[in-house]
């Protein structure tokens, strides 16, 4: 059957079983934040993880170098492949632009815009950073191998671009709202205020949805469908999260109208 807004899934293996998987992990791994078990660059897993001792076995980066570890090998991948795209067509040089761009601007953040409190451990970073890799290149395979096949009957390209765009710099706002809460040298959580932060809790991760959206919409595989809606699940679990902590945390002081996600629905 043909999809209006897919190309037709490849005849790999490999990119089938990618779909299927990145969008069950994904979303159990929103079901886990939920539930209370926090990925490991989490506040909330820095806060647990002080409560066992065995864990000071470990080996530790600070958190900017855990940070850089996760997001580098990705952007290095779509910098490379983009070098070789050139002449590979407009779709899938698209493609790889906007994810070279959004690694990129993840380690521009790290490097200029975070502040860090914590550590990493090293065996926790090397598995996620391997996991961004692994689907970065996998949407860069998906697209190559799409070529072959006819452009589906409606163009979102264009529309993901213009999504892409909003969700990037709304992404990036709100994380510089967050950096400038805290002053040189002070570790205090403080609820954020201004942009939409007003409104909900984690609206840096409402425009990394959009964002991953507007590269489905570039892309119009089956995998990089499977992706977004993957990514999407895990940040819904992950804002309910990050709500819930906000709860306990400072009590009264905090809004309870201020939703998780969506405002004024979720």
């Amino acid at each position: 059957m043909t999809i209006p807004f897919l190309f037709p899934p490849p005849s790999s293996w490999f990119v089938t079983l990618m779909s299927i998987l990145s969008c069950l992990s994904l979303a159990n791994g929103g079901y886990m934040e939920i539930k209370g078990k926090h990925m490991p660059y989490s506040k909330f897993f820095n806060v647990m993880a002080t409560k066992k001792p065995h864990k000071d076995r470990e080996i530790k980066l600070a958190s900017r170098n855990g940070m850089l570890l996760l997001y580098t090998p990705a952007f290095l991948v779509g910098l490379v492949c983009f070098a070789s795209s050139l002449n590979q067509g407009l779709r899938l040089v698209m493609v790889i632009s906007v994810l070279t761009v959004h690694f990129l601007k993840r380690v521009l953040e790290v490097l200029l815009v975070h502040k860090y409190s914590g550590s990493m451990a090293l065996d926790a970073a090397i598995p996620i950073s391997l996991s961004y890799t692994i689907s970065t290149a996998t949407t860069i395979y998906a697209q190559y191998l799409s070529q072959p096949f006819h452009e589906p009957l409606i163009d979102l390209k264009y529309a993901g671009t213009t999504l892409f765009a909003i969700g990037i710099v709304g992404n990036f706002y709100h994380h510089c709202i967050l950096s400038n809460l805290r002053k040189k040298g002070d570790k205090e959580y403080k609820i954020p205020k201004g942009g939409l932060f007003d409104l909900v809790i984690c609206p840096h991760y409402m425009f990394e949805i959009v964002e991953f959206i507007g590269v489905f919409c570039i892309c119009q595989t089956t995998f990089s469908l499977s992706f977004a809606l993957g990514t999407m699940f895990y940040l819904i679990g992950r804002s309910y999260a990050t709500r819930e902590w906000y709860v306990a945390k400072f009590g009264n002081k905090f809004n309870k109208d201020v939703k998780a996600l969506i405002p004024y629905i979720l």
